[in-house]
């Protein structure tokens, strides 16, 4: 039988015949010409993929804000049309965009516009710094600030109010610790919220007091809201302001996005306005706060994802099970080695903590549990696990927020139950100077567990915690490699047992941060058809030596192909 497309040719009269393998000859240029070219190719850079399938490249070819192509860089050329940028890179590093797991946007960009006392070495230069700041502040304006850490000073007690109020004696004064869990008020702000010896201990919160029953000025965790609450609240142009330039901050140091670790409903809606707007040049994926109303709120309302051209992501909820190990709020099961009558502070009854994590999982819904201290952490688990038994489910990826502190017996339920723990690698080395006087040398074992836990087969999310910490996600980065201080101290790193390698560091900060927030066929990678999110950086930070990680600089951060940062001196 003959060829169907022979017997067509013969058809033809002869001159016509003589056309066609011209015609033929024609089309494949032409076919090669219907490829659609590139918007952007990055060419000659050391490009750490994050792809297993192919680790490192040399080009990148972006297209509609998408990864076209990663390869070679002859292949990457192919795709260069007229309107084609080249990027030459002249050997410099490139990695996917950094995600924050774990972080506080408008409190971070509310961070920058307040008194800023981290690093201070004494509550004498906190003072200082709250009184240069009140110059020309008015007799009764509130001023606020965060980051002390009686930790970091020769005298590690809490500090009392006297000298503050003594300093400040016309303005309310609160001032958050670093770790977000303890707060400092003076006289005014305390008169102001009708603070007196007879106010009585919250659930779940502390006054420090004197001998005599007297408030010192220190409130710790949900004692918080006592002075809290009459702090007039800041105007939604405000709001706006501190979280564009929140994001502005994160993208300097590499970010793409974060994962927002707690919203008010009016903080979720404000953003969404501005994502539906065009405003929010960064990927958010925002955790709901503990309040009864929105959560019932956004169930209902039911899981959102990639809104906005994939800038915002409502699918989680954020709880507490505990405090902070430096404000010695964190749950522990025995007492805390240096205060033998305290066993911290449990935030919310464990009840609670299972009744959402039910309802969430009917709803489709993330839980991320801030959880600490080895109590902390076990009753979590149990409330996941009491959950997940009501609510069989697939694929649920709860996490923990923190899981700085975990009993040996609890680490492999993480992987049994299918737990994310949603690790800050920072604040093991902001926390190793002390943390043994807080627990004893053989709970201390159980801390910051990273390699102990990824041996289990969990992956780890990374993030900063900021502003507790820096947002510069290389802190955290050289942190997981080396369990060291920006000092590089101690020399071998603290219990260097449980470190991270390099390539298990550069995934926690890009495509597990994306699988913990259900992003990962999107994000977190440089995979052809994944958006094209990546960082060019100074130097190769998967090479280098660990001193020299902290010293790498962000050249440009780019967003969906676009650059969103770049330094003066990127070609």
């Amino acid at each position: 039988m003959l060829d169907p497309h022979f017997r067509y040719f013969t058809c033809y009269p002869p001159f016509m015949r003589r056309l066609v393998p011209f015609a033929l000859a024609l089309a494949v240029p032409l076919a090669a010409q219907s490829v659609r070219t590139a918007d952007l190719i990055v060419i000659n850079a050391r490009i750490y993929t994050v792809d297993d399938s192919r680790p490192v490249v040399s080009a990148l070819a972006v297209r509609d804000g998408r990864i076209a192509f990663a390869g070679s860089v002859r292949e990457a050329m192919a795709l260069r049309g007229a309107g084609t940028r080249v990027l030459d890179l002249k050997g410099r590093t490139i990695i996917p965009g950094m995600m924050d797991a774990h972080a506080h946007l408008l409190a971070l960009g509310k961070s920058l516009q307040t008194v800023n006392l981290v690093g201070t070495k004494s509550y004498e230069e906190v003072i200082a710094r709250v009184v240069e700041r009140s110059k020309g502040v008015a007799p009764g304006i509130w001023i606020t600030g965060r980051g002390w850490d009686q930790n970091q000073w020769g005298d590690t007690r809490f500090p009392t109010h006297e000298a503050l109020s003594r300093a400040l004696p016309n303005n309310p004064v609160y001032l958050e610790r670093v770790d977000g869990h303890a707060q400092l008020a003076n006289a005014a702000a305390m008169t102001a919220a009708g603070i007196m010896a007879v106010t009585k201990d919250p659930s779940g919160g502390r006054l420090e007091r004197t001998v005599s029953g007297e408030p010192t000025g220190v409130f710790v965790d949900n004692a918080m809201d006592l002075v809290r609450r009459v702090i007039p609240p800041t105007s939604r142009a405000e709001d706006r302001l501190a979280i564009r330039a929140a994001i502005a901050e994160s993208q300097r140091w590499g970010l793409v996005g974060l994962h927002d670790a707690g919203e008010s409903r009016p903080t979720i809606d404000l953003l969404e306005e501005m994502a539906r707007a065009g405003e929010l040049p960064f990927r958010l994926y925002v955790m709901i706060g503990d309040d009864s109303t929105a959560v019932a709120h956004y169930l209902a309302r039911g899981p959102q994802s990639a809104l906005y051209d994939s800038h915002l992501w409502i699918r989680a909820i954020k709880l507490f099970a505990d405090g902070a190990l430096g404000s010695r709020g964190a749950a522990l099961l025995e007492p805390y080695s240096d205060d033998p009558k305290n066993n911290g502070l449990l935030l919310s009854p464990p009840a609670h903590l299972q009744d959402v994590s039910t309802r969430a999982l009917r709803a489709g819904f993330q839980v991320n549990t801030h959880a600490i201290g080895d109590r902390g952490n076990r009753i979590v688990l149990d409330a996941y696990q009491a959950a997940l038994t009501a609510v069989p489910t697939a694929d649920h990826r709860f996490r923990i927020e923190h899981a700085q502190i975990i009993n040996h017996d609890d680490i492999p339920r993480f992987a049994n139950l299918g737990v994310i723990p949603s690790m800050q690698a920072v604040h093991q080395t902001s926390d190793m100077y002390w943390a043994g006087a807080r627990l004893g040398p053989t709970r201390l074992l159980d801390s910051y567990p990273w390699r102990s836990l990824l041996n289990t087969g969990v992956v780890i999310s990374n993030g900063s915690d900021a502003p507790v910490e820096s947002i510069n996600p290389l802190f955290s980065f050289h942190s997981a490699v080396s369990r060291q201080d920006a000092d590089n101290w101690p020399a071998g790193g603290w219990l260097p047992e449980q470190k991270m390698s390099r390539d298990e560091a550069l995934k926690s900060m890009t495509i597990w941060p994306a699988f913990a927030g259900f992003q990962e066929a999107t994000m977190g990678s440089l995979t052809p058809g994944k958006l094209a999110d990546f960082v060019v950086l100074d130097r190769d930070i998967m090479t280098v030596a660990d001193r020299d990680i902290l010293g790498t600089a962000v050249l440009a951060t780019y967003i969906g192909g676009k650059p969103v940062y770049e330094r003066a001196l990127m070609p």
